[in-house]
């Protein structure tokens, strides 16, 4: 078993590359993402995952069918979603996609659910963003039933009921995927996590480590207070992204017309300065080892580490270098460093238990 799962995840925008003005299309991108997750193996990472978006310029729609067609080119590497839109999507839905893909990967498959970031994609499946917060937890309810229970009665508010409902098929021998909650500020999110006894994973990405911070202590106290062990035994997970070079001057260089274009940085603080004040990691090896120990030190021990390497419009080329330096330079010390002074209550990192392991 592994004490800390370290891996990459994707959000499949389509975006022109800065420095060439190149654009892939929708095929190019979404063989990007596949090749993404087969490096990920290759180079001993134990996770890729893959954000839900259903509109331009995003194109991973479907996680099971992406996900499905990577399971039959790897074998060991975890799969996951990063995240799957518990308000809208049916929850009878999820149950019997992740289901099936659970048993076409042979049990390397878990979930993160979240409300996502696009508030017009609710009515585009027919529900109100005013409800999201009632409505992703009655989904989520159903959905944790589901799996868990055959002849399944639920009359609920946002949807028609069901009347002695089996999903099928069932969860691999009997054991539902692990589901891990996503936020970025909500604390309804923590407490829904810690509620079920479930993960908790924060973006740690955009903001200072101090607004994640809360939101993990808030989550591992509630996790306690609902008997689901102690709070350093609540299962955290952490979002990063990186941009590595054997040379930090040539990190900041290759990164910078990344950042300078990039919809979610562009135009506000410079690059030196979000690396020093968020999560963000440009630089060497050594620098980001350096970075990632200290979550450690911020948010205590972990489960789960994902590294976003690949937005916009970075091409395949330096995806597959950034996923090479992680997994032969970086997470290998990382896991060394980590398990040296790992507390020995705290338990390993979720893992379904027929899943094949390296």
């Amino acid at each position: 078993m592994s004490a800390v799962q370290f891996g990459i995840f994707t959000i499949g925008d389509v975006t022109t590359d800065p420095t060439t003005g190149r654009r892939p299309t929708e095929n190019q991108r979404i063989k990007m993402m596949a090749a993404m997750a087969v490096k990920a193996e290759e180079v001993g990472l134990d996770v890729f995952a893959t954000g839900e978006h259903h509109n331009p310029p995003f194109v991973p729609s479907s996680p099971p069918t992406l996900l499905a067609y990577i399971a039959a080119r790897t074998s060991e590497i975890i799969l996951s979603t990063s995240t799957t839109l518990i308000t809208t999507n049916d929850p009878v839905k999820i149950a019997e996609d992740y289901a099936m893909l659970q048993h076409l990967a042979d049990g390397r498959l878990d979930l993160m659910m979240g409300r996502g970031n696009t508030p017009a994609v609710y009515p585009w499946f027919g529900q109100d963003l005013r409800r999201a917060i009632p409505l992703a937890a009655e989904n989520y309810e159903l959905l944790h039933t589901l799996w868990r229970k055959e002849n399944v009665s639920r009359q609920g508010t946002f949807r028609t009921p069901l009347q002695g409902f089996t999903s099928t098929p069932r969860p691999l021998d009997g054991v539902p995927p692990f589901v891990w909650h996503g936020s970025v500020r909500s604390a309804e999110v923590a407490e829904q996590a810690a509620f079920y006894g479930d993960g908790f994973f924060v973006n740690n990405i955009f903001a200072p480590t101090g607004h994640y911070k809360q939101l993990v202590e808030f989550y591992r106290e509630r996790y306690a207070h609902h008997g689901h062990g102690t709070p350093q035994q609540a299962v955290v997970g952490l979002g990063g992204q990186t941009f590595l070079k054997a040379r930090s001057q040539d990190a900041f260089k290759g990164f910078r017309p990344y950042f300078d274009r990039s919809p979610v940085y562009g135009g506000g603080a410079s690059l030196e300065e979000v690396a020093e004040r968020t999560p963000l990691t440009v630089g060497s090896p050594q620098q980001a080892i350096d970075k990632t120990l200290a979550f450690r030190e911020i948010y205590g021990d972990y489960h789960r580490q994902l590294f976003h390497v690949d937005h916009a419009g970075i091409p395949l080329e330096a995806a597959l270098e950034q996923i090479e330096i992680l997994g032969t330079e970086v997470v290998p010390v990382l896991r060394k460093e980590m398990e040296a002074v790992r507390r020995p209550d705290v338990s390993d990192a979720p893992r379904h238990p027929s899943a094949p392991r390296a």
